[in-house]
């Protein structure tokens, strides 16, 4: 069933309220890869914090500034991660409110050694778009707790989708960004995305107790233990597929394995499911489990160790 039917699309872009003292604004940017467009995330009353200012767009800028009420001031700017639907309006919100934008870090910050040579490679550019120009005003990390009028918001890492990826807890809820979403499975797209932390991560966050996920894309995830279950048993399910196809095909290249398991998708989305196909790739070679004798990029032939 299509996603948008099946989660009923909101009737137009303003902003919504999903729970006392939070209000959502999407950006209007809806793609394959944003369903319907990024969620930008406002916390609490009269001192508020907002999570992905998205996208840079003027006219989303001036949706978020018409969210606030009267008297209300931004007094800080989170981002989960930095890539090009969440992060790029963090300076022009900042400019308009004064507010810092804090982070992680900037878009190569904390990758895996692995990942930092297939980086230096050349050879695996692509995926989702990144936001080169990020920088935060300042830095956070786990265990920070950022307190204003807002609350109290403790933050998470949550690495995988990205490296610099961040999860914010308020008031038993957990907003994850790109980590959980009801509508889709998360692309991890090396080397700023590592299947390897994306499965610790799901790990992680199969140990908590959130009441809810609020995801950068889509609806509210009302049974986040019940969702991470299921992710975790995709991504366990996918890397069964791989390895299946691995043992009848002898040494292959993602975009091999990707064409010969994802045989209904849009051609359109090839390029992605290459993607997740090498992150699997790349977390099979780091467990010893696959490996190649090419030179580690896109294009590498691995087989089954």
């Amino acid at each position: 069933m299509d996603a948008s039917k099946r989660q009923g699309a909101p009737e137009e872009r303003g902003a919504d309220a999903p729970e006392p003292e939070l209000r959502r604004v999407l950006a209007p940017n809806p793609s394959p890869m944003t369903y319907r467009g990024t969620n930008t995330w406002i916390l609490g009353e009269g001192e508020v914090a907002v999570i992905d200012p998205g996208p840079a767009r003027e006219d989303h800028l001036a949706a978020i500034l018409a969210a606030l009420r009267p008297g209300e001031r931004v007094g800080a700017i989170l981002v989960t991660h930095s890539h090009l639907d969440h992060s790029p309006l963090a300076r022009p919100l900042a400019g308009a409110t004064g507010a810092p934008v804090l982070a992680a870090g900037p878009s190569d910050w904390g990758r895996s050694a692995a990942m930092e040579a297939l980086a230096r490679s050349g050879g695996a550019g692509g995926g989702e778009g990144v936001d080169r120009d990020f920088a935060p005003d300042a830095r956070i990390a786990e265990g920070d707790v950022l307190e204003g009028g807002w609350g109290r918001i403790e933050v998470l890492a949550t690495p995988g989708h990205m490296a610099n990826h961040l999860s914010f807890g308020w008031r038993g809820a957990l907003f994850v960004g790109d980590t959980v979403m009801g509508w889709s499975t998360s692309l991890v797209s090396p080397p700023d995305g590592d299947m390897t932390a994306f499965m610790a991560t799901l790990d992680r966050l199969a140990a908590r107790a959130d009441r809810v996920h609020y995801p950068g894309h889509g609806d509210p995830v009302a049974d986040p233990a019940a969702r991470v279950a299921e992710l975790i048993a995709h991504r366990r399910a996918r890397e069964a597929q791989i390895r299946d196809a691995l043992k009848r095909s002898g040494p292959a290249t993602a975009e091999d394995l990707a064409r010969a398991i994802y045989t209904d998708l849009d051609p359109v989305l090839l390029p992605a499911a290459t993607r997740n196909v090498l992150a699997h790739l790349l977390d099979l070679n780091e467990r010893n489990l696959a490996g190649t004798e090419d030179p580690l990029t896109v294009s590498a032939r691995f087989a089954l160790t």
